[in-house]
């Protein structure tokens, strides 16, 4: 059976470097996936890999052995096909290597930064409905008992937990259907760029897609820098890569101004792609013909950039969340604590 789950970020690494090592040391595609396969436990793994030897043996470019695979980016796919054509081949898995670890780290700050919050959220609601549904209705046994009622709030959030509680099978099928069905949907190309471009527009994580989608340049450049792609190829690849929707209009901004006989620099500085002191850093590079390590070097500083304001988000929601989670049990606890303090003082 073949494989038809496309491959990770971390995976694609993964084989990248392999690959570049095998390739580096003068082994050709087909004996090094050989070699692969042997040191590969996965059998879903052995299998793609043989597929790739297979095909690399009956005559086909390496580049075309993955295609057939259609598990990686066509990203991948022409960039090994450049590497074949130019001679750098090992070079350019390496580069591709760096990109998607990047990639990863990238995905895994952002799945780390969101897990917690979430996490809290349902401690939060989980906290708020064992109060309203099994601690209010023992203080109502309380004010029955001294001949008064519960204050309005808490007679309220009291209906409101015996409704939750009569329902609580059904609600709790629902919302996880609701996640299910969200979490499906999210792998939906269309749908998660959709996701990802209002969260891009957002007051509060708006600067942090931003940085993202510029790092993806700057590594995406240094790619086609590095392996010698055409400059106009190299930015319609990047524009599928970097899923921004305002980044993709700068390139388009971009491949406009190199039309219209602007340097690359030129065009990068009046898209704003990137700040002024990466701008500047890129103009000095095309002098001094050091474009693809300034750009891999700008790649890193937004990665970085990135981390911190994954760490400054994470440490908003956190006390946020604890507060208002302190706010609603406190005034749920008063709501019954003030008229029963009010009871035991006149009865004293």
């Amino acid at each position: 059976m073949k494989r038809t789950r496309k491959l990770s970020k971390a995976e694609i690494a993964s084989f990248c470097h392999q690959t570049a090592l095998i390739i580096k040391a003068g082994i050709t595609p087909a004996e090094g996936m050989s070699i692969l396969i042997n040191d590969t436990i996965n059998d879903e793994g052995k299998e793609l890999l043989k597929q790739i030897e297979d095909t690399c043996r009956q005559g086909y470019m390496f580049h075309e052995s993955l295609q057939e695979t259609k598990v990686f980016p066509e990203y991948v796919i022409r960039l090994v096909a450049l590497g074949e054509e130019s001679g750098n081949l090992d070079t350019v898995l390496l580069s591709l290597a760096d990109y998607y670890d990047r990639e990863d780290e990238i995905q895994d700050s952002i799945k780390s930064a969101v897990t917690y919050p979430l996490i809290m959220i349902g401690m939060m609601f989980l906290i708020i409905i064992v109060l309203i549904v099994k601690v209010l209705p023992i203080f109502k046994q309380v004010f029955v008992q001294l001949g008064t009622e519960m204050s309005p709030l808490a007679l309220k959030l009291m209906n409101v937990g015996s409704y939750l509680s009569d329902w609580a099978v059904v609600i709790t099928i629902v919302l996880a259907t609701i996640i299910i069905v969200f979490l499906i949907m999210y792998r939906v190309p269309s749908i998660k760029r959709k996701v990802q471009s209002f969260l891009a527009h957002m007051p509060g994580t708006r600067d942090f897609y931003a940085n993202i989608a510029a790092g993806r340049f700057a590594s995406g450049m240094y790619l086609a820098f590095s392996s010698g792609m055409d400059m106009f190829h190299a930015l319609d690849m990047i524009e599928q890569l970097i899923e921004n929707d305002t980044m993709a209009a700068k390139i388009n901004q971009v491949r406009d101004e190199i039309k219209e006989h602007a340097s690359m620099p030129e065009a990068l500085e009046k898209a704003g792609v990137f700040s002024n002191l990466y701008s500047r850093m890129v103009a000095v590079a095309f002098r001094s013909g050091s474009v693809d390590t300034v750009m891999q070097q700008i790649a890193i500083n937004y990665e970085n950039a990135t981390d911190k304001q994954l760490r400054r988000i994470v440490s908003i929601i956190e006390p946020t969340l604890v507060i208002i989670l302190s706010l609603i049990v406190g005034v749920i606890l008063l709501s019954v604590l003030l008229p029963l303090m009010g009871i035991m003082s006149s009865i004293g």
